[in-house]
């Protein structure tokens, strides 16, 4: 009788449930176990709900260049009714209402696939099985060949502001809000602060930003962390640099931070955007020979193995790149090579990311941030994006396109862009680290005039010049 492979699947998100879909395809018997719903945080309070809100913002940031283009929008009716603010519940139930069916739809998948969807909360036993509680409050066990730990990582709590879900949030419970925050406080200047400071202000929050760093986006292109923060002060952010917050406490309807330095901010409300911790407790980790990293979460190799027999891991529980797609490129990985299939083991410098604000800022390869100390030294060039016809008959006026290449192949190995809708912009330039084009391939292939992209093959023309002189 041929052996059914049996893999069990602790987490629900794009790490778990893309490996699910792989494993089932290839033949596997594979249950998944999720507590809280398919999808995991990444659909349900984190990715695809922050996206939503974020679409809405962006229709509004999109009316700073009314004037100039000539469109009046105070008392004039846009598809339909009045632009002059935003019903902040009917927003937020919007955006649970997407997270939900988005859910819904990939659970569909799932079982039209043939996977078993076992809610509840799974760990593992030190003979490496599956043992779920169950919402009844029963225990089964699940006898696995392979085992998946998908479990996603939490917000990140300072124990001097602690979020109580009405004036002081953390990011899975902003959209629990009916109304618009006033004056709303964002501490934490990295990717998620940055974008829901940018979205809540495009919204009609009078915002601060409160960082720790010298500037926002501190784990970024320097140029692109320049052009937001500009934006950011120039659409009347308040943004204070080298300021660490102590505590958040409420008094009354009121939030007061403190800063390190003794100062404090005045609030309606206040986002905590400190970062994440890994939902590694509870997990039978240690019992089973699953090693953690110092940061507590668990180590993966490039095939998303543990070092326990037969454990795997993928998502963000890795610390390897928050990155939804990463995860799911880990989770299909990790299945890949359980079953014997041919496997590429994962490969950073290939990965596009994309920060959501506006304008946007995507990135891929390497770039003067993210480069080995040891790689040869690079070659680039920054165009401006106001320099594009299409640019300038949008009326966009802040961002860039950055290229890098190697020195010597002139082969392009990164890229970074700040424009609207960046995260479509970039393609390109991925599709040319992945593929080893050189600056000329680039250079050569043709866009449309006028468009956006025009911009990425006039940046590569630019390049090849700056090279050509430096010979």
């Amino acid at each position: 009788m041929e052996h059914v492979t049996r893999i069990v699947i602790i987490g629900g998100g794009p790490g778990g449930y893309e490996a699910a879909l792989v494993a089932s395809r290839l033949g596997a018997e594979v249950v998944l176990v999720e507590r809280e719903g398919v999808g995991g945080a990444s659909v349900l309070t984190d990715c695809v709900p922050s996206k939503t809100l974020i679409a809405t913002a962006d229709v509004m940031s999109s009316f700073e260049a009314a004037e100039e283009l000539g469109i009046r929008i105070g008392g004039v009716s846009v598809g339909g009714s009045c632009v002059s603010g935003v019903n902040l519940e009917k927003v937020n139930r919007r955006v649970k209402n997407l997270a939900s069916a988005q859910s819904v739809d990939i659970a569909e998948s799932l079982s039209k696939a043939g996977v078993q969807i076992v809610k509840g909360r799974g760990r593992l036993t030190p003979d490496r099985q599956v043992e779920v509680d169950l919402p009844d409050g029963t225990v089964v066990v699940h006898h696995a060949d392979v085992i998946l730990l998908a479990t996603g990582v939490r917000p990140r709590e300072v124990p001097e502001a602690m979020p109580d879900g009405e004036r002081i949030l953390n990011w899975k419970q902003v959209y629990n809000l009916k109304e618009l925050p006033p004056e709303l406080i964002v501490v934490g200047s990295g990717v998620t602060g940055a974008e829901f400071a940018g979205a809540y202000q495009a919204l009609g929050s009078a915002v601060t930003l409160v960082s720790s760093r010298d500037r926002v986006l501190p784990g970024e292109d320097a140029d692109a962390a320049e052009v937001l923060e500009s934006v950011f002060r120039r659409r009347g952010m308040r943004v204070l640099s080298r300021s660490r917050a102590a505590s958040a406490v409420r008094d009354g309807d009121r939030v007061i931070v403190t800063l390190e330095d003794g100062r404090t901010v005045e609030g309606s409300h206040v986002l905590m955007a400190v970062g994440s911790l890994p939902n590694t407790e509870g997990l039978g980790l240690e019992e089973a020979g699953v090693e953690l990293t110092k940061s507590g979460h668990i180590e993966v190799d490039r095939v998303s193995r543990t070092s326990a027999p037969g454990v795997y891991a993928a998502g963000d529980v890795t610390g390897v790149l928050l990155l939804a797609s990463v995860a799911a490129m880990q989770g299909r990985i990790a299945m890949y090579h359980a079953l014997g299939e041919a496997v590429w083991p994962i490969n950073l410098k290939r990965v596009s990311s994309n920060i959501f604000t506006s304008p946007e800022v995507a990135t891929v390869g390497q770039t003067n941030v993210n480069a080995h100390h040891d790689s040869p030294g690079f070659n680039e060039y920054k165009l401006a994006l106001d320099s594009n016809p299409r640019a300038k008959m949008l009326g966009f006026k802040d961002g860039f396109v950055k290229l890098f290449s190697r020195k010597g192949s002139d082969t392009i190995v990164g890229g970074v862009i700040v424009a609207p809708r960046a995260s479509e912009l970039i393609h390109p330039i991925t599709m040319a680290v992945d593929l080893h084009l050189t600056v000329d391939q680039v250079a050569s292939v043709f866009t449309v005039y006028p468009s956006l992209s025009g911009s990425v093959a006039e940046a590569a023309r630019r390049l090849h010049a700056d090279v050509k002189d430096e010979d």
